[in-house]
């Protein structure tokens, strides 16, 4: 991949959502030995043109200790916003490689 130098546009790969979990965290250990906390968080799309409540599910993860103790003690039906990064994970599996989008969190903070 080349890097295209003087470009105008400031790049930036940032997110912030506010919504309710949809189910509690959970940690897991990676065969790595690394640990990682996951929850779901559903956000309202926000569309007023739309009859019907539109959502989306997103996968949160939270790799760092600070955002693991945090994202540790989320219950069903608490609201949340967390501040983070989109990022795709490739992993080995069974029928070839796999990959996910998730939100890695950075922060994150009760509502």
């Amino acid at each position: 991949m080349r890097l295209v130098e003087n470009n105008p546009v400031e790049q930036c790969n940032e997110v912030t959502l506010r919504g309710r979990v949809s189910s509690a965290a959970t940690e897991r250990i990676l065969p790595s030995g690394d640990k990682v906390v996951e929850f779901r968080l559903v956000v309202d799309r926000g569309n007023p043109r739309s009859r019907k409540r539109e959502v989306d599910t997103l996968d949160i993860a939270a790799w760092s200790s600070f955002a693991r103790r945090k994202a540790l003690p989320l219950k069903a039906e608490m609201w949340v916003e967390v501040h983070g990064a989109v990022r795709r994970r490739f992993w080995q599996a069974p029928t070839g490689l796999a990959s996910r989008w998730q939100v890695e969190a950075n922060e994150i903070k009760r509502l």
